[in-house]
């Protein structure tokens, strides 16, 4: 099992959705929330998620993919 850490920032509609349950629902994946700061039009999260590397892999496609930037946290 794999660790990572990602800083997420989304906008607009992405704010009221529940992305960080669906990741952990959609690819099984461990998330643990580490620093966030959600307003009405933007957001951003700081998360550690654990899981095999391939499906990190697909999660952070699916979350750029829904417009999500996704950068990584050494």
């Amino acid at each position: 099992m794999t660790r990572a850490h990602w800083h997420l920032t989304y906008r607009g509609d992405l704010v009221a959705e529940p992305i960080l349950w669906e990741l952990a629902q959609r690819f099984g994946l461990k998330t643990n929330i580490r620093r966030a700061n959600v307003e009405d039009e933007i957001g951003w999260v700081i998360v550690e998620v654990s899981g095999a590397d391939e499906v990190l892999r697909t999660a952070r496609e699916w979350l750029e993919h829904r417009g999500v930037h996704v950068a990584d946290i050494a």
